[in-house]
């Protein structure tokens, strides 16, 4: 059973609940696309690499990289390093090139100038993977020139590799993001401001999460953006690739990467409530992050409502009519229709039971149903 410790998560309801309706509508419209089905395997782009034989540059601080960028995406592309663990190649890692590279994020993977490289390491081989990055920004002959946003900068790393990713975070403060996977580290020292997210196994008996990853997200400052998410019953290669925990791994890195590095919103109700609310992959989850959308208004009125959580049928107290929309907690309209002072009611038992948004009178309304 998963459980939720330390929460400081704003819901989509709490930031657009006073929001004017023409406002609400465009936000509802340009997020609707992005859902849990979006987040597919591999994404909507093409995909082609880069190597030191096409021209990029040779880092001093790793060995060997290969750049993985979308051929048909709309630039400027956010970006994303990733190096291995522990006497691990960059093949242990590689699907997450393409896998990111198709939903519009550029990523270089490198090896490490040893195998046998510990964090620290690996954290400056990470940040000369970004050096890299930012160089093919201005290189004339690359097809990445003027293509990338260098204010959107993540890395990412598997075992030895992800200390080494929290440890870069430390070390250049203007990284957005982490994605540190089944990280080994001991007596963390993780004073960081850059959002974390944190994938472990539970049963990884080479970085046993009650000695790394939950050590990790403790060290994290509680000011800064931190999610764990352990997997049941995975081992420690249970984030080396996105399919890990049934998928679970790829649609949480991916929302990370486009709420925190890409600056999108549309990814938090995602995180907030499709991806984190009994997680059926999930032996533990820990949480201390906001997300946000929009700014507060005022309505022209407050609408009661009641019963809340509830079974199927909620009233509202109205003085005049009003027209309403239904939305699922991903942004889909499911019904709209008018409530009067003698039909007052929304029915919600041909639904599953879930989290739903009714928009009426400028006011958004989160309804729950259970079973």
């Amino acid at each position: 059973m998963a459980y939720i410790q330390s929460m400081k998560k704003s819901y989509l309801i709490l930031l657009l609940l006073l929001v004017p309706a023409f406002a609400t509508q465009g936000i509802l419209a340009q997020c609707e696309d992005i859902t849990l089905e979006s987040l597919t395997n591999p994404g909507p782009y093409t995909v082609a690499t880069l190597s030191e034989a096409d021209g990029i540059r040779n880092g001093p601080g790793y060995a060997g990289a290969t750049i993985y960028y979308p051929t048909n995406a709309t630039p400027p592309y956010a970006s994303i390093a990733i190096v291995p663990g522990f006497t691990a190649q960059p093949s242990s890692v590689e699907e997450w090139g393409p896998f990111y590279a198709s939903h519009g994020i550029v990523t270089i993977i490198i090896g490490t100038n040893s195998i046998f490289d510990f964090p620290e390491a690996r954290a400056t081989a990470l940040l000369d993977a970004l050096e890299t990055i930012k160089q093919e920004q201005t290189r004339a002959t690359s097809p990445l020139e003027g293509a990338l946003n260098l204010d959107q900068l993540a890395v990412s790393g598997w075992s030895m590799g992800g200390g080494g990713a929290q440890r870069a975070a430390v070390l250049d403060n203007t990284i957005k993001g982490v994605v540190a996977l089944c990280p080994w580290l001991p007596d963390p020292q993780l004073d960081h401001e850059t959002p974390v997210l944190i994938l472990s196994g539970e049963d990884d008996t080479v970085a046993p999460p009650g000695q790394h990853a939950d050590l990790h997200y403790n060290a994290t400052p509680n000011a800064t953006d931190k999610l764990l998410f352990e997997v049941a019953n995975g081992n420690h290669s249970v984030a080396n690739t996105p399919t890990g925990g049934d998928g679970a791994m790829g649609q949480l890195a991916l929302s990370w990467l486009k709420l925190y590095v890409e600056g999108n919103d549309c990814y938090c109700p995602l995180l907030t409530d499709a991806l984190l609310v009994s997680p059926p992959a999930a032996s533990k989850v820990l949480q201390d992050f906001e997300c946000e959308v929009l700014g507060v208004n005022s309505p022209a009125q407050t609408i009661g409502y009641y019963p809340n959580p509830t079974k199927g049928t909620v009233y509202f107290n109205l003085t005049e009519a009003t027209d309403y929309q239904i939305y699922s907690p991903l942004g889909q309209r499911l019904a709209e229709g008018t409530l009067t002072v003698g039909n007052n009611e929304i029915d919600l038992s041909p639904y599953p039971a879930s989290v739903y948004y009714v928009h009426l009178e400028g006011q958004i309304v989160k309804l729950v149903k259970y079973k």
